[in-house]
């Protein structure tokens, strides 16, 4: 997965630790190949991550998270940051598009209001909101004609 510079230098930092107290474990260090183990090098069980975890968000007074839900916050920042859904779904290693889109991703309020400012400037206008008109009133709407024609269609030529 790729990770961003700042965590890959924190993880290094980490991983340099690991290693500076491996001898303070007198021979007992077990090689896992696991960035975050016990302190005997052994790997961490999915339970007791969970629930510490649990334990870290209470303790910070942050409102109740599964650790797992970390992935959909994390999915709906790639796609904040104008990332493709292609690539966001690549780098949480989904089988599908579908599964990121549907399951993992979130709107958040900043890109609502986005997509509304860049939908509106869609809309043409010949008055922007907040400019005065030529009359200095609300624009002005033509009147509908009485023989039901359009008034932006060109007139009917009757004949008789």
């Amino acid at each position: 997965m790729a990770l961003d510079s700042g965590t890959l230098a924190v993880l290094r930092a980490h991983h340099r630790r690991q290693h500076e107290e491996q001898p303070a474990s007198a021979g007992a260090w077990r090689e896992s190949g696991r960035i975050f183990t016990r302190e005997d090098g052994s790997e961490l069980k999915p339970d007791w991550v969970s629930e510490y975890f649990e334990r870290l968000v209470f303790a910070a007074g942050l409102p109740p998270i599964r650790l797992h839900d970390l992935r959909h916050g994390a999915a709906t920042l790639y796609l904040a940051a104008g990332n493709d859904m292609k690539t966001t779904s690549a780098m949480m290693r989904h089988s599908s598009q579908a599964i990121t889109s549907d399951t993992y991703t979130n709107v958040l309020p900043e890109m609502a209001r986005a997509a509304a400012e860049a939908s509106a400037a869609l809309v043409p206008r010949s008055v922007r909101v907040g400019e005065a008109s030529e009359t200095g009133g609300p624009p002005s709407v033509p009147p509908a004609p009485s023989d039901g024609t359009s008034a932006s269609s060109p007139s009917k030529t009757r004949r008789s």
